[in-house]
């Protein structure tokens, strides 16, 4: 079993990462901060204009550490370093072949929008049971019901384009009674609907930039059994598009990412000062505000959970590897089917 590692977040934005030896080292205006052992590590998220040297991401590359790239103005992802592909030639011809059969890919898809539907459902299931007196639970219920029906629809629908209609409306109906789930009365925090590009809230702030990290882990472990992140089964592939990355994260952003979000506001573990504002109305999280959340992203990343197909006790932070590692399976026949994570 992989060993969950750690992750070493620059949050300034002055700081320069280099390579001595087996190490990386974090510079500032020429003078040395820290080092830390590059073997202790899975990740390297940089929030820095000042960058990192071509000798770390060549070192990080080669040693399948992930070295990501951040605009520190508003924590939008920027870039990612990736070195030469590894894994088994036949898996990936194997997922090329599946990827360009609709039928096949439709198999996958159906399984990856039940396993997001499900925990979506159970998301609003958890707030009726533990804070039925203090929700609209009518439209909680409601809710819940339609992504019950929308459930046993599934697995009628004949198309990738009908699934993906069924999604977008799960999704849809799923945040209208978001802001239910949110208990702190705080203003701040007020949901008004889903925002992207850019998030004009600091919910939707805080769920960006953590599908993000999602997405990320989702990539990472794509790339360390062996497949291509960039050819997906459900979302449309195109160009820069890590497709199946995407694919693998929809049934995890309810229960990791939309949970973790809703217990950092909910237990005050943010406030209305973590986050800035700017003319153009996007709102983000400011330096503060990262350090606090990546400090409860990493904590949540090491609590233990049972794992729903496997039957055996793992951190979250491992669920995507596990996911990659059956999905993995799946395409190479060693399961007859690959097992959508169900969290209960």
């Amino acid at each position: 079993m992989r060993h969950l590692l750690n992750t070493l977040y620059i949050l300034s934005d002055d700081i320069y990462l280099t390579l001595d030896g087996e190490n990386v080292v974090a510079k500032k205006s020429g003078s040395e901060l820290g080092r830390v052992p590059l073997h202790t590590l899975e990740s390297i998220l940089s929030f820095s204009y000042a960058g990192a040297s071509p000798a770390l991401m060549g070192k990080c590359a080669d040693a399948g550490i992930e070295l990501a790239f951040f605009k520190p103005s508003n924590g939008r992802f920027l870039a990612d370093v990736a070195g030469v592909e590894h894994g088994n030639v036949l898996l990936r011809s194997r997922q090329y072949k599946v990827a360009n059969d609709s039928a096949q890919s439709l198999e996958i898809a159906r399984k990856l929008l039940i396993g997001k539907l499900f925990n979506s459902k159970w998301v609003l299931e958890r707030c009726l049971r533990d804070h039925q007196m203090r929700v609209d639970a009518g439209s909680i219920k409601r809710v819940s019901e339609h992504l019950s029906q929308v459930l046993s629809t599934i697995r009628a629908s004949d198309s990738l384009a009908s699934l993906r209609g069924i999604e977008g409306d799960a999704a849809a109906c799923y945040f209208s009674v978001f802001n239910e789930l949110i208990l702190n009365v705080d203003p701040t925090f007020i949901f008004a609907g889903r925002s992207k590009r850019p998030p004009r809230d600091a919910i939707n702030a805080m769920l960006s930039l953590f599908y993000t990290m999602l997405s990320l882990d989702c990539s990472s472990a794509l790339r360390g059994v062996g497949l291509d992140p960039f050819v997906g089964f459900f979302h449309v592939n195109r160009p820069g598009r890590r497709s199946l990355a995407l694919d693998c994260m929809e049934e995890l952003r309810a229960v990791l990412v939309d949970r973790f979000v809703l217990t950092c506001v909910n237990n005050r573990i943010v406030g209305p000062m973590h986050f800035d504002k700017k003319g153009s109305g996007e709102v983000f999280l400011n330096d503060k505000g990262r350090k606090t959340m990546f400090d409860a992203w990493q904590k949540k990343k090491r609590e233990q959970i049972k794992h729903p197909y496997l039957e055996e006790k793992v951190p979250w932070g491992l669920v995507p590897f596990i996911q990659a590692q059956l999905l993995a399976k799946y395409l190479r026949c060693d399961i007859d089917g690959y097992p959508p994570f169900l969290w209960k």
